[in-house]
């Protein structure tokens, strides 16, 4: 994230070492967007879930093909 602009990354030469971490402006700017998508996964989050035991079951039922 740091190399990506998102976060700043502060090293400090002391015993134990300490390391601080910031949000950019840039990182700043993508909070909101984040937090839609949590919003979003937990409004969602059981019909994702009933997707996934519908697949799955639907897999489990499926012929395999016979191999030699």
């Amino acid at each position: 994230m740091e190399r990506d602009g998102f976060v700043t990354r502060t090293v400090y030469p002391t015993i134990p070492p300490k390391v601080e971490y910031a949000a950019t402006g840039l990182g700043e700017s993508v909070t909101a967007l984040m937090h839609a998508i949590r919003a979003w996964s937990e409004e969602n989050i059981n019909a994702v879930l009933d997707a996934r035991d519908d697949y799955d079951a639907r897999a489990a039922q499926e012929v395999q093909p016979v191999t030699a």
